[in-house]
């Protein structure tokens, strides 16, 4: 696939959004599936304090980080595997339970602040979360705050880039199984390349401060094919330690997801059939199909 010349991602200003800006989340959403928040309340020294508890837990002993264990498939600890030998991560499945987290600190004996720090970060993303999915569907047309109790999943990543993995993939192209998903980058590694409608690989740069929103499979099902899953990528750039934290939006904990009807006419015909989160994500991750083509496994004629 060519490479494309860096382009900018759209950047969305979250303190004065006006009708005109639900226009530009729109295209943004239904064209490349990413764009950047700005002006999204969530204090900087939270996310600075955050970003130093993840670092302290990703050093932690492998054997202590194994504590960490699956809830769903996935969501626990990730060490190297072949597919992905620079890459490692710890998780938490549903950010606003506080047993979740609780569970999770305990797993990694995370000291009282660090365990505040993480509860008050989960909490600020579940909001921010909250706002950005409710601006999304209205921004179709629909009303109503469409993603109210779907599970929230935490996930902070440690890529170890050395001087011989440089010009490699630290993560396989693929997209998110989810409705969004909220990253906080590295303040000063880049390597994250999202794909745009010709194939070529947009490089999105560090922007401290600000929070880039990526599109899953969930929210091109639910929108009835009008948004965009972004598949995306990480590139070793240079030999340091690049460090991520990313908040996902799940889809329905146990009800089965479809398009609304508002996105449902003569024009636009059904695409998905009803289908529920857990079954989609044990789906695409028994059949390594990791780039959205597990949507192929509920389209229309699989009936």
């Amino acid at each position: 696939m060519a490479q494309s010349k860096e382009s900018v991602v759209p950047v969305i200003d979250l303190e004065d959004f006006s009708l005109q800006s639900s226009k530009k989340l729109l295209e943004a959403c239904e064209t490349l599936g990413c764009f950047r928040v700005v002006h999204h309340k969530i204090p900087l020294q939270l996310l600075s304090e955050m970003k130093s508890v993840v670092r302290h837990l990703l050093d932690l002993p492998t054997e202590t980080k194994r504590r960490n264990t699956d809830t769903i498939a996935g969501s626990g600890y990730m060490g190297p595997s072949p597919t992905n030998p620079l890459y490692e991560a710890l998780g938490l499945y549903d950010v606003n339970s506080s047993e979740a987290v609780d569970a999770f600190c305990d797993q990694l004996e995370a000291t009282p602040h660090q365990r505040e720090t993480i509860k008050s970060y989960a909490s600020e993303m579940h909001q921010l979360a909250m706002d950005i999915a409710h601006k999304i569907t209205k921004s179709l047309g629909i009303e109503g705050d469409v993603c109210i109790g779907w599970p929230m999943q935490f996930r902070i990543n440690k890529y170890s880039f050395t001087e011989e993995s440089v010009g490699s993939l630290g993560v396989q192209l693929h997209t998110d199984s989810t409705f969004l998903t909220i990253l906080q980058e590295d303040e000063c590694v880049g390597g994250l390349e999202v794909m745009d409608n010709n194939g070529g690989f947009i490089p999105v740069q560090p922007n401290p401060g600000s929070l880039l929103v990526n599109l899953g499979d969930i929210a091109k099902a639910w929108s009835n094919g009008r948004l965009c899953n972004v598949k995306h990528r990480v590139q070793c750039k240079e030999a340091t330690t690049r460090v991520s934290i990313a908040v996902f939006l799940l889809g329905p904990k146990e009800k089965t997801m479809e398009a609304p009807p508002e996105l449902v006419d003569a024009d636009h015909p059904r695409l998905y059939l009803p289908f529920t989160y857990e079954d989609y994500r044990k789906r695409r991750v028994s059949g390594a199909l990791h780039t959205g083509e597990a949507l192929e496994l509920y389209t229309m004629h699989q009936a």
